[in-house]
C-alpha cells in the first residue's frame, strides 16, 4: 500500500478520475483505501466545477456491462425475487455475501452517478435494492465535511467550535468534528476514517488548546 502523505488533490488521481477510472478502481490501481481517494476527489471537484461532467462523458464512452455481467444482475434479481429480499452481507453462505457485496458496489456507483444504465433499468425490477442510497449519501457528505475542515484549517483559523462559534460555517464543522472524536472515544469511528483525519487534518483528536474556558 502507498503510505506516502500525498498533497490532496494528488494530480494522477485526479487525471484517472478525469480520464473515466471510478474511485473503486483508482485505489485498486494505486493500492490505497477507496475513501482515501475519494476524499481528494473531492477536493479536486470542488477546486474545477467541470471535473464531474469530464469524468461522466468519459466514464459514458466506455463499453457498458459485459455478458457475464449482465448474467450475474439476472442471477441476482432471480434470487431476490425467489426469496423476497435482499442477500445479507453477513449471510452465513458465501453465495448470498457475494451478492450482497455486488448491490453493494451498484449503490455506491449509483450514489457517484456512475451506475450503468443497463444495470440501472435492470435492476428498477427491484426497487428495494436502492435502500442503502442513504447510507452512500451520508458517506458522500462525510467526505464533502473533511474537504470543508481541510479548507478552514488552511485559512489559519483555529480548530472549529459547535458551541460559542462565530458562524454557521464554524458550527457545522464544529458540530461534524465534536461528533467524529466522540465517536473515536467510544470506538465506533471507522478505522478508515480514522486514518484518513489523521492524514489530512493531523491533531483532531485534541482540537484547541487555546482559549478554553476553565473548568470548575
Amino acid at each position: 500500500m502507498d503510505r506516502r502523505l500525498r498533497r490532496a488533490p494528488d494530480a494522477e488521481w485526479v487525471l484517472m478520475y478525469r480520464l473515466g477510472l471510478s474511485r473503486k478502481r483508482i485505489a485498486e490501481l494505486v493500492r490505497v483505501h477507496p475513501a482515501l481517494v475519494g476524499y481528494h476527489l473531492v477536493i479536486a471537484r470542488r477546486q474545477d466545477p467541470e471535473l464531474e461532467a469530464e469524468h461522466q462523458a468519459a466514464a459514458g464512452a466506455k463499453p457498458g456491462p459485459s455478458p457475464a455481467g449482465l448474467a450475474r444482475m439476472e442471477e441476482i434479481i432471480g434470487w431476490i425475487t425467489s426469496e423476497g429480499r435482499l442477500p445479507r452481507d453477513r449471510s452465513e453462505h458465501k453465495a448470498e455475501r457475494s451478492m450482497a457485496r455486488w448491490l453493494s458496489d451498484r449503490r455506491r456507483e449509483a450514489a457517484e452517478g456512475n451506475l450503468h444504465p443497463a444495470y440501472r433499468d435492470g435492476l428498477a425490477r427491484v426497487p428495494e435494492w436502492a435502500g442503502n442510497h442513504r447510507a452512500a449519501a451520508d458517506e458522500a457528505r462525510w467526505h464533502d465535511r473533511l474537504a470543508l475542515l481541510v479548507d478552514f484549517r488552511a485559512e489559519g483559523h483555529d480548530w472549529p467550535r459547535h458551541r460559542r462559534y462565530e458562524s454557521e460555517r464554524e458550527h457545522t464543522l464544529g458540530v461534524w468534528i465534536h461528533t467524529q472524536r466522540y465517536k473515536h472515544r467510544r470506538s465506533e469511528l471507522d478505522p478508515a476514517k480514522i486514518k484518513l483525519l489523521n492524514v489530512a487534518v493531523p491533531g483532531w483528536q485534541t482540537g484547541r488548546t487555546r482559549g478554553r474556558p476553565s473548568r470548575r
